[in-house]
């Protein structure tokens, strides 16, 4: 099938391109860009006023699938994600069972092939089960399509075992993403420990439960070599650690959600809204706003939603009792897009690279770009469409999002994978 793309704004700093112009895509591939494109036979959309950019990829999402399945699934996840402008998701491992051998990579694999509304990557647990106590079949899964390692929901606690993660890691070319959490100093923490924990009467959950494990994994890097993630950054110390690495020249790089650039724990009242309870739990302003600075001076390299789906019932309880996380695939673009493009923080170009460039280069996978030979994934977008978040709007099945409410600016319209449309004009194609 031959599809072109007429008078919309192409953006892509891979290849210098910003400019309003054409894309010819047949069989799956970009054929041509440029002006006055000539195609004989196909199907031609005209995109004025929109915004076309290389496909986004959140690098942190769960699917819950397998074991989950009440909170959101494979087919329900990606729909979200599409719903979002996403092209690509990396699937976290702690399903039930955990995704801790090729067997599981297979299943995600194949239950994306099927019912999928974008490409899926599966991640694999570092060790066994999540314990920390024994590897897991790491090489196994990276043969069969694993594209890194992480025990996201809880930090390998032990040093000498997360030592052993990066030694094997390094060897399959393959980052170990960290959840950094140093469950004995956390413990039972549930919201950022400081004022707003002791006004609201909350176990605390301090900010170096997270920076020892940040700076101890930046030296297991220094030791071993192995590329290393740090997922969900949240505080301004984490960040600078991460900036010293860096310019060490170390392979370390970090991520950010929108949740903890937009939220802060002061956004935590006494009414004890669940979906506000998060891990990492919401930090100071102080430290929100120091994230934005790294996003804006580029320390920060990705954006991800930690897209975390929770039953009505599971978050419909007391605060202590509910589950971690809100979701986040369906908000995130209008989010970077209001409080940062909008604001003229930072530019499209920026975005781009924090949304669809930088997650691949982490991941290893296939770069995407709006030239001649890639593959057609491409995300579709109406920066000045207004909308509002409401908690019947979603396509995830949870509706456990911190911004319902919010009144936003931007939202992916269509989205192509592999030439292919699974969202035009803002809806989910069957």
């Amino acid at each position: 099938m031959a599809l072109l793309l007429k008078n919309a704004h192409v953006i892509d700093p891979q290849v210098g391109l910003d400019e309003t112009c054409e894309i010819l895509i047949r069989d799956g591939k970009i054929v041509e860009v440029g002006h006055d494109l000539d195609m004989p036979k196909g199907v031609e959309r005209d995109l004025g006023g929109k915004i076309v950019v290389p496909g986004l990829v959140d690098m942190h999402v769960h699917l819950r699938e397998p074991g989950y399945e009440q909170k959101e699934d494979i087919a329900s996840g990606t729909r979200a994600a599409a719903k979002g402008g996403f092209t690509g998701v990396c699937a976290m491992p702690n399903t039930l069972p955990v995704c801790d051998n090729a067997v599981g990579v297979e299943y995600v694999k194949a239950r994306a092939a099927a019912v999928g509304k974008c490409r899926v990557y599966p991640s694999g647990a570092c060790t066994q089960g999540l314990k920390g106590e024994i590897l897991s079949e790491m090489g196994d899964m990276a043969a069969h399509g694993c594209v890194a390692f992480t025990d996201d929901g809880r930090g390998v606690q032990g040093a000498g075992m997360m030592r052993r993660v990066m030694d094997y890691a390094s060897q399959f070319g393959k980052a170990v993403m960290v959840h950094c959490q140093d469950d004995d100093l956390v413990g039972a923490g549930q919201v950022n420990e400081g004022v707003v924990s002791t006004r609201l009467g909350m176990l605390g959950w301090p900010a170096e439960g997270e920076e020892l494990e940040i700076q101890r994994d930046i030296a297991l890097c220094r030791l071993t070599g192995c590329p290393l993630h740090i997922q969900h950054i949240t505080t301004k110390r984490g960040l600078d650690m991460v900036r010293a690495a860096k310019a060490e020249g170390l392979p370390v790089t970090c991520e950010v959600t929108p949740h903890h650039l937009f939220l802060c724990e002061d956004d935590i009242t006494d009414e004890y809204n669940t979906f506000l309870k998060v891990n990492p739990p919401l930090r100071t302003a102080e430290d929100a706003k120091a994230l934005i600075e790294g996003v804006v001076d580029g320390s920060i390299d990705a954006i991800v939603t930690d897209h975390a789906p929770h039953t009505e019932f599971e978050k419909n309880c007391e605060f202590e009792l509910a589950p971690f996380g809100m979701i986040g695939l369906e908000t995130s673009l209008a989010l970077m897009n209001t409080h940062l493009v909008s604001t003229g923080k930072i530019d499209w170009n920026r975005l781009v690279q924090m949304m669809a460039v930088a997650p691949r280069e982490i991941l290893r996978l296939e770069p995407v770009t709006i030239a001649e030979g890639s593959v057609a994934d491409l995300t579709v977008i109406d920066p000045d469409l207004a909308w509002t978040v409401t908690s019947d709007g979603f396509a995830s099945k949870a509706a456990n999002s911190g911004f319902i409410g919010a009144e936003l600016t931007g939202r992916a319209t269509d989205v192509y994978v592999g030439g292919y449309a699974t969202l035009e004009d803002g809806e989910i194609v069957e």
